[in-house]
């Protein structure tokens, strides 16, 4: 198969590695820190995980261990959306594995959970991997949204890892992945089955994070790629001067993709699902300010500019977030009648007639579209797939609304013509950035070790992330540390938190403090291509709200 010189070039860069982890591999134990509780719901996570819950912090030092002596068979799956950097993970999970004893074995089960729990896998070896390392996508083995959550499940993937002789496995993925994580170990220390279950962060979104995982792996890679493109369309908006470019941007239930590419690109408009939530704004009140900065903008003889959405900006409104939460009960209660109808329009009569009072007329008050893609299939975690949801399109065709009702009342003079834009899936396998592919093989390398320690239930954890990668510290959390309960489905359940953007954090407040020159003066900035060669500022660089908030 012929390849690009670019991904033959990417194929033999060497990531680097936090500086205890470039040690001996037999030269690296585990120093114990204090028992870690979540920050809410204690009794009840306590009570869902005896065994794993609370568990100590850990951190790698120079020491000793008795690697060599063992031998590991870890099994590796990729679990929920694509993010940069997947590949290198196993990369450096392999080459830890092999440095401690070339005996050791790595299966990638295919398809995600289910492979785990079908028994379908790859040997993971030295030609395999060589030819996805610092490579985008999940390929090498695929991902999947299978929940671990059923008794049934658990006792499959137990007979599997027991005809495979697998002791370790390591679980790749979001919030709701390492959720699955946590729930599978306990379930392995329950009932005294010795195989250990180890996380690492993924997700785009950003919204995998705290003290101890500063940063999900994909989203420094994801807001660069989404970055260029805002860039572009900025340049060709400053060029053309007659179009409004509407563009929503990939992150699901938090806006930090949103708020890092604003970061870098200054648009003219920037909406921030946490600020829109924490106002109580309507989405009148946010077509309202959108039209203002159109009209200001139009007033001035610039009929053009960028407006980024977040994703899940829907789900910040609090009249939506009332009408989703009401929708997801009126799913569950109905499940087996809802899936019986075939059409969108027979859902959507079905919903609606079984809402009642301010949520039944927030629904019949919304277009066609907008509840078509509200009613859609639910992701296999029970969310709303926010990604089918064209808010930029709803928010166009009110501010389109308000400014002729300003036009006929003199307060406005300019023209507007929008375009509409999703930028999701272009940033989710794209060549890792430097730092994304560092970071990925650190997080690998790191989850072997916590393996090898005989930890279990916890995630791969590597900070000081805005310093040169040999100042990373590299050790492990427990994941029940980072749960809180939320509703799923009808019922409360453990899960990991998510991380929103914090309004009074210091990336939020750059923004908020700048976004009123950036409307009223065009002040677009074209951040260009990733880049992998070149001066370590440029090639190396993190995002800037990794560097602002550190």
């Amino acid at each position: 198969m012929e390849i690009s010189p670019l991904q033959k070039a990417r194929y033999s860069y060497q990531p680097k590695l936090p500086g205890i982890l470039c040690s001996s591999i037999t030269a690296i134990e585990a120093e114990y820190g204090s028992p870690m509780e979540s920050q809410c719901d204690q009794s009840a996570i306590a009570a869902d995980f005896p065994c794993t819950y609370p568990l100590r912090s850990v951190r790698f030092k120079l020491g000793r261990n008795d690697l060599a002596q063992k031998t590991f068979t870890v099994a590796v799956i990729l679990s929920g959306g694509q993010a940069p950097g997947g590949h290198n993970v196993i990369a450096g999970l392999f080459d830890a594995c092999k440095k401690a004893n070339p005996a050791n074995r790595l299966l990638g089960f295919l398809g995600g959970p289910s492979g785990l729990v079908d028994g379908a896998y790859i040997e993971i070896t030295s030609d395999l991997i060589d030819s996805y390392r610092n490579s985008g996508g999940f390929d090498i083995i695929g991902s999947g949204r299978t929940k671990l959550e059923t008794t049934e499940q658990f006792e499959k993937v137990t007979k599997v890892c027991s005809e495979n002789g697998v002791n370790s496995i390591v679980i790749i993925g979001g919030d709701d992945s390492n959720t699955n994580a946590a729930v599978l170990a306990e379930y392995f220390r329950a009932n005294k089955i010795a195989i250990n279950v180890v996380g690492c962060p993924k997700t785009i979104d950003g919204d995998l994070k705290n003290e101890a995982i500063e940063a999900s792996f994909g989203f420094d890679t994801a807001s660069k790629t989404y970055s260029e493109l805002i860039g572009n369309i900025e340049r060709d908006a400053n060029s053309a001067k007659k179009y409004w470019h509407f563009i929503r941007l990939m992150g699901r239930s938090a806006s930090h993709i949103a708020l890092e590419c604003a970061l870098e690109t200054q648009p003219s408009i920037c909406l921030i699902g946490e600020e829109v939530e924490a106002r109580n704004m309507s989405i009148s009140d946010i077509a309202d300010y959108v039209a203002s900065i159109v009209a200001l903008r139009g007033n001035n003889g610039e009929n053009f500019g960028v407006c980024l959405v977040p994703e899940g900006l829907i789900e910040f409104v609090p009249q939506f977030k009332a009408l989703i939460l009401a929708i997801n009960d009126v799913l569950a209660a109905n499940e087996a009648a809802f899936n019986a109808l075939e059409s969108l329009d027979q859902k959507r009569s079905f919903v609606s007639a079984k809402l009642e009072g301010i949520n039944a007329e927030a629904f019949n008050s919304l277009p066609a579209f907008v509840q078509a893609q509200l009613v859609s299939d639910r992701d296999p975690h029970g969310n709303v797939q926010v990604s089918k949801i064209e808010t930029e399109k709803l928010i166009i065709d009110m501010v389109e609304t308000k400014l002729k009702a300003m036009k006929k009342a003199g307060a406005y003079n300019g023209k507007f013509s929008a375009l509409s834009h999703f930028f999701g899936y272009e940033g989710r396998c794209a060549f890792p950035s430097n730092f994304d592919a560092d970071y990925c093989y650190s997080l690998g390398y790191n989850a072997f070790l916590l393996l090898a320690n005989g930890l279990t239930g916890y995630i791969s954890s590597v900070k000081n992330l805005k310093a040169p990668a040999a100042s990373w510290i590299a050790g492990g959390i427990p994941i029940t540390s980072m749960m809180n309960m939320e509703m799923r489905n009808g019922a409360l359940k453990p899960v990991i938190k998510k991380a929103l953007v914090e309004l009074d954090g210091k990336p939020f407040k750059h923004f908020a403090a700048m976004r009123q020159a950036w409307a009223e003066k065009t002040s677009f900035t074209y951040p260009g291509a990733i880049q992998y060669w070149g001066p370590s500022e440029v090639c190396d660089r993190t995002t800037i709200t990794l560097a602002l908030e550190h």
